[in-house]
């Protein structure tokens, strides 16, 4: 498998939360992914936000810094 990784920074809030989580198994970065988004983000545990957090997830790694308009 390859890494994949999500990262809050490509996605606007009001927290302006700059996190970004990587992991080699989807599996994993799902379960990272959903914890840091009901802990930080207030979202419930529920199948549609782990389906919708599971169609975030970008091959590769982040990178150090957004080149597009949506970091802010």
């Amino acid at each position: 498998m390859s890494r994949q990784y999500i990262d809050c920074r490509e996605y606007p809030s009001t927290m302006h939360c700059s996190i970004a989580i990587g992991a080699d198994n989807p599996k994993e970065l799902l379960e990272a992914a959903v914890q840091h988004a009901v802990s930080v983000h207030g979202h419930k545990d529920t199948p549609e936000l782990r389906q919708q957090l599971t169609q975030m997830f970008k091959p590769g790694t982040p990178p150090v810094a957004l080149t597009s308009a949506k970091a802010t």
